[in-house]
């Protein structure tokens, strides 16, 4: 296939690579002229790099870099152009102006595709004499490493061009996703769950960014924080995709932004970029090690209430040596520990007249972590909870001690996390294959928001969810039809359920 890439910036020569690499005529064109022969340069060192790996060999690296076309014009004619993909910068105007341009120099047969990441489809779609010719084709950074690209139809799409793209994308070695053309399209919205949660849970003044992205990594196993992957991103960037998507979506609270973030962005604090974001970098950096543990490890401990989380906490304290009571009320000396879902360690000790000053939470995805996470409520003595804080160390496990919260940090990363794709699923935005999918490769998540739900379970996610909601009041908590149906007649989250269409032979 002969492709045009309009735009030699970063995009642009990354889509340049692949589609070379993969045995594509490759035409190259930018309004400035030294841009194309740097995206040249660039590509044919990534090449020359991958050769050094041994990721590829010198014949097939001299190969792509040979079907690499420069262009002196972008606008010049191509009648065997069968595909453009257009990276120039986010801006409609621009973007109209581009295509308007090609449509007078190529054939009518030629698709056209827009790398759009925030951008309505249709609106540029809208701005052609044929908008049926379009479609967007959201590759991500950068493109060569980033397997999974966006495959967007308009409202005005041909039906055959999302089928024709995904071939496209997957006979060149990524993995294509089908998503509906709203804001955010399907990575950057799904992205959102665990960004804002993050933000919300620092506003409440639960737990330190540092302590945030500790919780994310180690108990959900996350391989980045959402305050590092902020910095990574840029604060300026990820600022601009939550307003855009809450906007975008009518204000949907699940997707609500937070007021800490536009100070900081107007302040500059824009994460690795310029220095110092929620971390610093460079010769300001320095390490946070955390603070060495001092309590006592031999006070006894109490583990109130029953169930699943409870035992599990009483068995994993035992194996560690630690001193638990079986009675049941704790005793006058005992640190009393109540695993909390969905809810609060303050209702516990309403509802169950426990000692306020020595009752603590502890988060139970965190119990067979290296990391266990332990709530404190304001009416907790100091010196218990450096106690508590040493029993649960045991067994050479890690503690971070947050402000009770309901849910505490990990729960409520992770229900957000399920809400916002289960929201992203009832819309019908993307098939939930394609979201887990999308996720998995976009985001580098370790399963699927989806699978992650089934894995914990679908009516214990539903709980928590309920929990949070009731607890809270908080609208952004309540639980979605998706996780709600599927929870009551014994589906997966990732199922894609029985619809009228089906039941009438549409489909």
């Amino acid at each position: 296939m002969r492709i045009r890439i309009v735009g030699a910036g970063a995009m642009g020569r990354g889509i340049a690579q692949w589609a070379a690499s993969a045995g594509h005529t490759v035409e190259l064109g930018d309004v400035r002229a030294e841009a194309v022969r740097e995206a040249v340069d660039f590509v044919r060192s990534m090449l020359d790099r991958a050769v050094t790996k041994g990721r590829m060999t010198a014949e097939d690296s001299a190969a792509a870099v040979a079907r690499l076309v420069p262009l002196d014009d972008p606008w010049a004619p191509g009648p065997d152009v069968e595909l453009v993909v257009e990276a120039v910068r986010e801006d409609l105007d621009t973007k109209a102006e581009v295509f308007g341009k090609l449509e007078q120099v190529l054939p009518a047969s030629a698709v056209f595709a827009t790398n759009t990441s925030s951008l309505s489809v249709t609106r540029i779609a809208a701005t052609l004499g044929d908008p049926s010719r379009l479609a967007g084709l959201h590759f991500f950074n950068p493109v060569p490493l980033m397997r999974i690209v966006e495959v967007v139809p308009g409202a005005a799409t041909r039906p055959e061009l999302p089928s024709l793209l995904t071939e496209l994308v997957e006979s060149c070695g990524h993995r294509a996703v089908t998503v509906a053309d709203t804001p955010g399209f399907l990575v950057n919205h799904a992205g959102r769950g665990l960004v804002t949660e993050a933000l919300a849970l620092l506003e409440e003044s639960v737990a330190r960014p540092a302590d945030i992205d500790r919780v994310a990594r180690d108990v959900l196993g996350l391989r980045m924080g959402p305050f590092e992957l902020m910095d990574l991103t840029g604060l300026d960037v990820t600022t601009a995709v939550i307003d855009s998507i809450w906007q975008g979506f009518r204000h949907e609270p699940r997707l609500r932004p937070s007021y800490l973030t536009p100070n900081r962005v107007t302040a500059g604090l824009l994460g690795r970029k310029t220095g110092r974001g929620w971390y610093a970098y460079g010769p300001e950096a320095s390490d946070s090690p955390e603070e060495p543990v001092t309590g006592d490890a031999n006070r006894p401990v109490h583990v109130a209430g029953g169930g699943e989380g409870a035992g599990a906490l009483r068995d994993a304290l035992a194996t560690a040596g630690a001193s638990v009571e079986h009675d049941g009320r704790p005793s006058a000396e005992a640190l009393v520990l109540v695993p909390v879902w969905g809810t609060t360690v303050a209702d516990a000790v309403a509802a169950h007249e426990l000692p306020a000053e020595r009752t603590f939470g502890v988060d139970p995805l965190s119990v067979t972590s290296g990391r266990r996470v332990l709530s404190v409520t304001p009416a907790a003595d100091p010196t218990a909870a450096r106690d508590t804080r040493a029993v649960l160390a045991r067994g050479e496990h890690t503690v971070t001690i947050v402000r009770d919260t309901a849910g505490s940090v990990a729960q409520r990363l992770l229900a957000s996390v399920v809400s916002v794709a289960a929201s992203i699923a009832e819309r019908g935005l993307a098939a939930p294959a394609d979201i887990d999918l999308a996720v998995t490769l976009g985001l580098g998540y370790p399963t699927g928001p989806l699978a992650w739900g089934d894995r914990v379970g679908a009516t214990r996610v539903l709980d928590l969810q309920r929990a949070l909601h009731t607890t809270t009041g908080d609208p952004r908590h309540r639980p979605s039809r998706w996780l709600t149906e599927r929870a009551q007649l014994g589906l997966p989250l990732t199922h894609p359920g029985t619809t009228p269409e089906d039941c009438l032979g549409l489909v």
